[in-house]
């Protein structure tokens, strides 16, 4: 008897921290970045990264969006205002695919770096994932990974 009680407590207890750990059910749906020359970052997007180009919801030319294979929407918005760029502020996607993308980075002559900076390899992260750096056309870092989850 005592380990059905013990039994009823447990479950009730995870129930209860499963339900506050995402009590919204949220999940990623966009970013949005702002770019000097959406034409550019679009050819960028969808012909460098492979990114599926899809309507924009109805919003003027100067705002584009493209999805990644999980759904998740980058949109580019043309501007003249755009952010400082740094490292630590990054998009970032993860592949199976990650040595085929390096590959092709380097046959168009894309810059690609670790996290240290050092040109043309990965750096492992302390989980065991590979990672490398690049910028799109308006210098924002975008981070690939090989973490499959």
């Amino acid at each position: 008897m005592k380990n059905f009680y013990f039994s009823v407590i447990c479950i009730l207890f995870l129930s209860f921290v499963h339900a506050q750990k995402n009590p919204f059910d949220l999940y990623k749906d966009h970013d949005a970045i702002l770019v000097k020359d959406v034409d550019a970052s679009a050819n960028f997007y969808g012909n460098i990264l492979g990114l599926k180009e899809i309507p924009n919801g109805g919003l003027p030319d100067h705002i584009r969006w493209f999805e990644l294979g999980d759904g998740v929407q980058v949109h580019l918005i043309e501007s003249d205002e755009l952010p400082l760029k740094n490292k630590g502020v990054h998009l970032a996607m993860h592949t199976a695919k990650l040595p085929e993308l390096m590959k092709f980075l380097k046959s168009h002559e894309i810059h690609f770096e670790n996290w240290n900076g050092e040109e043309g390899i990965t750096n492992i992260r302390p989980d065991g994932v590979k990672q490398i750096y690049f910028q799109d056309p308006d210098g924002y870092w975008i981070e690939v990974n090989d973490n499959m989850f």
